[in-house]
């Protein structure tokens, strides 16, 4: 009987990795934003690399006319020399392997389209082929503006002195947000004013100013203020607000004022 021989089977060798590789994150981004690049170099030569560099470049543009530069933890230091980005390692040994992290923000000039990130390994006696990456998509600049939307409602309470209480709702519609807002508030004649809880009253007048220091996008805020009813308070009472202020610009009037109407059937009875 022949005895069944055994047959070694090659090893394949494991391929080396690139000599630089990039990820991006997050793959679109607005003006003032800030992204990450996170390099990997390896060095898969039979020698040192002397004064190892990662570098990254825009395919289209220029990427330093794009991006600032705003932190690289891995690398020694990092700069931008000419179109490029560039975060320094020192001498990297035959088969070792660097990262860093680059952190950049979208310039405000920078136009809206898609930038392919190129990428490389530059030494002083050595450079690697420069290689393609992901895309960057710089989207449009959120418009510098703020549609604030204001309503107005009422309630009325009794005995033994009828109160109307009117709530001022704000509602940023966006994009943006908004600063600096001021809601002025007009009650009906008859009715004499009894407070608030964050509005102030003018002088010798029947109006309330309403403030409201910042009002992200999308979010509703709210204000009170009161009045009760006179002796003279008979009929439909129409109070009103009107948004008077806030930044930045607001591009919609049509829901800059809002009214609501009680009706008092006597000095006592007020219905809202």
């Amino acid at each position: 009987m022949v005895g069944a021989g055994l047959v070694a089977i090659p090893q394949l060798a494991a391929a080396a990795p690139p000599s630089s590789v990039i990820e991006l994150s997050p793959t679109a981004a607005r003006p003032g934003d800030t992204f990450t690049v996170t390099q990997t170099l390896h060095n898969d030569r039979a020698f040192t690399v002397t004064g190892a560099k990662a570098g990254l470049y825009g395919k289209e543009s220029p990427l330093p006319g794009l991006v600032d530069l705003v932190s690289c933890p891995g690398a020694f230091a990092c700069d931008i020399l000419g179109g490029s980005i560039r975060g320094g390692f020192g001498d990297m040994a035959s088969g070792e392997t660097r990262t860093v992290v680059f952190t950049l923000r979208v310039k405000d000039t920078a136009p809206a389209g898609p930038i392919t990130l190129q990428h490389q390994f530059i030494g002083e006696n050595y450079a690697f082929e420069t290689l393609d990456g992901p895309v960057l998509t710089i989207l449009p600049a959120v418009p510098d503006e703020a549609d604030l939307a204001v309503s107005l409602a009422a309630s009325a309470r009794g005995l033994p002195v009828s109160r109307i209480t009117y709530t001022v709702t704000v509602k940023n519609n966006g994009p943006g947000d908004a600063t600096g807002l001021r809601v002025t508030g007009t009650y009906p004649a008859g009715l004499v004013y009894a407070g608030s809880s964050n509005c102030a009253r003018v002088a010798g007048t029947r109006t309330v100013n309403c403030d409201f220091p910042a009002l992200a996008s999308g979010a509703t805020t709210t204000s009170t203020f009161a009045a009760d009813a006179g002796l003279l308070a008979l009929g439909s009472l129409t109070a009103t607000a009107n948004r008077t202020a806030s930044a930045p610009a607001d591009p919609n009037a049509a829901n800059d004022q809002a009214s609501t109407t009680c009706r008092a059937l006597t000095s006592l009875i007020v219905r809202c």
